[in-house]
């Protein structure tokens, strides 16, 4: 269930999730850090937070869900890369489901538009250069990344946004988190994650342009 403390005088709310475990992984530190958030959240703006299902079909469904109960006004999504030795900034969103593993319903979409007739892409409308310098003046390993996968991640992200495009209110993006120290390697302390998550949310609600600096890649 979704956890909304609401603080006297708020003025946004943000809605942050993270992923349950999936393939052989027995937790998710996506999920760990999200819930760790919500506890330290001091807010004053009011922070929903809750952890969808990989599935391709569940997590859109839920995702829209939240947003019609709580009309946040920011949506930060996080799941896990593993491999990953820093937190991402995710910056696009392509319309495309190709699983190279199933979900966990079993559904493995190949080559398959996340949402028929939408836009090929989507970028994020968070400050993605501001949130990786902020989270980069926390002394956590971070990057502005240029994908988010084909998996449900980006599936998640994609109809995030695609939520947000019908609402002009509304920004939305995602952060890709490595493991959590125990877990597997490379990884980051779940401390970190949590932090960098919380970071995100404070950037995203204090910035509206974002900064103008190289983020970049050559490959």
């Amino acid at each position: 269930m979704p956890r909304a403390p609401t603080y006297a005088g708020a003025v946004s709310t943000v809605l942050l999730t993270g992923f349950e475990p999936f393939a052989d992984a027995t937790v998710n530190p996506s999920a760990e850090a999200v819930h760790l958030a919500a506890d330290l959240w001091e807010g004053p703006e009011t922070l929903v937070t809750d952890v969808l299902p990989v599935s391709f079909a569940g997590a859109a469904s839920r995702l829209r869900e939240l947003i019609a109960m709580h009309s946040p006004d920011i949506v930060i999504a996080s799941g896990l890369a593993g491999g990953r030795a820093a937190v991402g900034i995710e910056r696009i969103a392509v319309n495309l489901a190709d699983a190279r593993i199933p979900d966990n319903d079993g559904a493995q979409p190949l080559d398959e538009p996340s949402i028929a007739g939408a836009p090929a892409a989507y970028f994020s409308t968070l400050p993605v250069k501001a949130i990786a310098r902020a989270v980069a003046g926390a002394g956590i390993p971070v990057e502005v990344s240029h994908t988010a996968g084909t998996f449900v991640c980006n599936h998640a992200m994609f109809a995030a946004l695609h939520e947000a495009a019908s609402r002009p209110s509304m920004r939305a993006g995602f952060v890709h988190v490595p493991w959590a120290d125990g877990q597997a390697e490379p990884s980051l302390p779940l401390e970190s994650i949590t932090q960098a998550l919380l970071i995100t949310v404070r950037t995203a609600l204090d910035t509206r342009v974002d900064i103008s600096s190289p983020g970049g890649a050559l490959h």
